[in-house]
């Protein structure tokens, strides 16, 4: 059912002033930076052995990622868990009770299709359920 932690979401208000502890501090290198428009985000990947990190800094104030720093501050956002068959993980997650922020799955970064549960269902901790459409990744 769930086959890896795809990567850890990390809300920051700023990708310039974050990115070199990843990089200088941490010796680690950015695979790729993209806009999500949908989501409004800009996202750089910084991969760390078998997962990524996935910096989410907010392009607008009305931004979940924005909102989200407004209540809680920058730091961890989510866990993404890797999945096949989205669309039926989203079906069995439902049937176990869990409630879903959404009943469709979204295109997120690296066009990825992706789903989020409700922390509410889950011990307080936002995961996403996380389909990516190539090989390999």
């Amino acid at each position: 059912m769930i086959k890896k932690v795809d990567h850890i979401g990390i809300a920051v208000r700023s990708l310039e002033k974050a990115l070199p502890f990843y990089t200088e501090v941490l010796g680690l290198e950015v695979q790729a930076i993209e806009e999500v428009d949908s989501e409004k985000v800009k996202v750089a990947f910084i991969k760390v052995g078998e997962t990524k990190l996935e910096l989410l800094e907010p392009t607008s104030p009305d931004s979940p990622i924005a909102q989200a720093i407004e209540k809680r501050g920058e730091g961890i956002h989510h866990v993404a868990l890797g999945v096949d068959s989205i669309e039926e993980r989203i079906k069995d997650m439902q049937e176990k009770g869990i409630q879903m922020l959404q009943d469709k799955t979204k295109t997120g970064a690296g066009g990825a299709l992706v789903a989020f549960m409700h922390p509410k269902s889950t011990g307080r901790v936002l995961y996403e359920l996380c389909e990516k459409r190539e090989k390999g990744e």
